[in-house]
């Protein structure tokens, strides 16, 4: 039985520049004490047969937790255009939060993120070079939820 158990995860600026940051509301249910802070980490994954690529974005700790519903504001870096592909910019790639407590991971909470232009010109026919100023991004709203049984 997991002890947190997230309830939404709202994002307040979707869809966004691609040079943004990330802002979003986490809500959650404590249902008794923890001792410990979680930690939170929003992972961006550009390639998913490269791992080494995964860019962590930001992480936060969150506590003390009092018993009940609890929600915090959670701000993350945009990723580093310098560390992404140029063949996996524009497109589907992932956003990943998880949650862990005692450096056990007990959720994780996947997104997938669409990069294009933002206008129909460059969208039919991109330029060689990418312009990273006229990305935009948009967080699907259905996200991919994993739970792991760890160790309260």
């Amino acid at each position: 039985m997991s002890i947190v158990t997230i309830r939404n995860v709202e994002f307040i600026n979707n869809p966004a520049r691609f040079s943004d940051v990330y802002q979003f509301r986490v809500t959650f249910e404590c249902i008794a004490p923890l001792k410990d802070d979680l930690e939170w980490k929003l992972i961006f994954v550009s390639c998913p047969e490269k791992e080494d690529l995964d860019q962590e974005l930001d992480d936060c700790l969150v506590g003390p937790i009092p018993i009940g519903v609890n929600s915090f504001e959670f701000e993350g870096s945009p990723p580093d255009p310098s560390k992404i592909p140029p063949e996996d910019v524009l497109g589907v790639a992932a956003l990943i939060l998880t949650g862990s407590y005692n450096d056990q991971e007990f959720v994780r909470v996947g997104y997938y993120q669409n990069t294009e232009y933002d206008n129909e010109e460059m969208k039919e026919s991109p330029p060689v070079k990418i312009g990273f100023d006229r990305l935009v991004r948009d967080i699907s709203a259905k996200p991919r939820v994993t739970r792991f049984q760890i160790k309260w």
